[in-house]
């Protein structure tokens, strides 16, 4: 959808932009950022949530990019994804996808981060035991535990055919506006998840749905050893953070750290915490 990539980079900064086979039926898109000078810092693995669409990251990408090399990869559920014959929508397919771009880029063991929002960190933390080549640490932005759909929405979505998806939508932005989220405390958010439906596959959008309401991350939590942040919003909803916090204690190298609202952590504040989660990894390695 958006073809001027150079808004989404540092001054000086290339980019890069591709399809990447993950599996024989899935090929993912993935753009790779690289900053105007060289540095020693690890590239990032950037991981977006479900159906998220670049343009909620502009901002995080522009401070980003300026320092950090940047490979930031679409799942599978995006409208950018390229897929062939039947292909599934399960949290540990996009955990499997993740963990095949991380051998496919060469990503070498403990020299890069991952980091992931929403869907794409739950995805993160499921996958993370066949990834070859842990990474030096990860970011996770709102991680989900569980799916919440209400029986009522899941009945919906089971029996709704994609192609009334324009009808169904309005309904699913009230939906979010009234008993979701809070457009008081945090309008950009509202408007955030309303553009993204506006641009989703209603296909994909109804497969991944169905196969995330029964899913749970608990068991997945201690696989996750390496040095982990997780970010959380005490305003945000969706992403629920008292489970936040449990994940974070479940994790054998794991804190939180509460920015308050979605806005906030999607915005370059994020960049800031990056640098101090090195030098705390920096501080506490074997010397």
């Amino acid at each position: 959808m958006y073809t001027n990539l150079s808004e989404f980079c540092a001054p000086g900064c290339q980019f890069n932009k591709q399809l990447i086979s993950v599996s024989r039926r899935v090929s993912l898109n993935l753009v790779t950022f690289y900053p105007s000078k060289p540095s020693d810092l690890p590239p990032i693995l950037f991981v977006p949530g479900w159906i998220s669409l670049i343009v909620g990251w502009q901002s995080v990408l522009k401070t980003m990019t300026r320092d950090f090399v940047v490979y930031y990869l679409e799942t599978r559920e995006k409208i950018s994804s390229v897929t062939r014959d039947k292909v599934n929508y399960a949290v540990p397919d996009f955990g499997q996808d993740i963990a095949k771009a991380i051998e496919i880029l060469n990503l070498k063991p403990r020299e890069y981060l991952i980091f992931a929002s929403s869907l794409g960190a739950t995805s993160v933390v499921d996958g993370y035991a066949k990834i070859k080549n842990p990474p030096l640490g990860v970011i996770l932005i709102g991680p989900n535990a569980v799916f919440h759909i209400p029986p009522f929405w899941l009945n919906i979505v089971r029996h709704f055919r994609p192609r009334l998806y324009l009808a169904i939508k309005p309904v699913v932005k009230w939906y979010l506006r009234n008993f979701r989220l809070d457009p008081v405390k945090d309008q950009a958010q509202y408007a955030k998840y309303c553009h993204n439906l506006d641009h989703a596959d209603p296909w994909k959008l109804k497969q991944a749905a169905l196969a995330f309401a029964k899913y749970s991350i608990w068991d997945k939590l201690p696989l996750l050893t390496c040095p982990t942040l997780i970010v959380g919003a005490s305003h945000d909803a969706l992403h629920d953070n008292l489970n936040l916090q449990r994940m974070a204690q479940s994790m054998p190298q794991a804190h939180y750290v509460d920015l308050g609202t979605n806005s906030r952590s999607h915005s370059p504040v994020i960049v800031d915490y990056i640098f101090e989660f090195l030098a705390e990894i920096k501080a506490t390695s074997p010397k």
